[in-house]
């Protein structure tokens, strides 16, 4: 009886260790993929977040926010339309810089909402543009913040210029992104 006992401990020992390296096997996955998925992004929300967990679901929920919407490549009249009204912009900014920016801005806008992603609230597009577009995530907060800087006249026609270089890095990458990742 006593050996019996000694074989049930033993088992269920191991099942709970299996149990345990399981669940901490698939945590790593899920860590490695998100990290893959949302670079800089990533540490960002864990830095934000009260723990690892709370920010990793928060990830988690932005992908399948972005699985549920239609996003779709633009076709190439429309790449190519907005390639020359960026062109547009870009000379505008000579005499224009303020101007210009806050059109960039605009042209931006106005191709993730023919790509299909919601324009309505700044963080929401930045939310949805993190799960395939976390690398140039940055570029986006950064121009976007210069963007209000400029509106109320308190942004150097450097700073503008460092918008613009920002807008461009989103703006190639939504105009010439067919709906990989997804």
């Amino acid at each position: 009886m006593t050996t019996y006992i000694w074989v049930a401990v033993v088992v269920v020992a191991v099942v709970a260790v299996a149990a345990v390296a399981y669940v901490t096997l698939q945590r790593q996955k899920r860590r490695n993929h998100l990290r893959e998925r949302f670079g800089p992004e990533y540490e960002r929300m864990v830095a934000q977040r009260e723990n690892r967990r709370e920010a990793e679901e928060e990830l988690l929920a932005r992908e399948q926010r972005h699985a549920e919407l239609d996003i779709r490549p633009l076709p190439e009249q429309s790449r190519d339309t907005y390639a020359n009204r960026w062109a547009d912009v870009q000379e505008r900014f000579v005499d224009a810089p303020g101007f210009a920016v806050t059109e960039a801005d605009q042209l931006v806008t106005a191709v993730m909402a023919e790509r299909g992603y919601p324009t309505e609230d700044f963080e929401q597009r930045v939310s949805d543009l993190s799960v395939t577009h976390a690398a140039t995530l940055d570029h986006y907060r950064t121009a976007h913040e210069i963007s209000g800087r400029a509106a109320r006249k308190e942004a150097s026609t450097e700073e503008l210029r460092q918008a613009m270089v920002h807008y461009r890095a989103l703006f190639e990458e939504l105009l010439h992104e067919t709906t990989r990742g997804r």
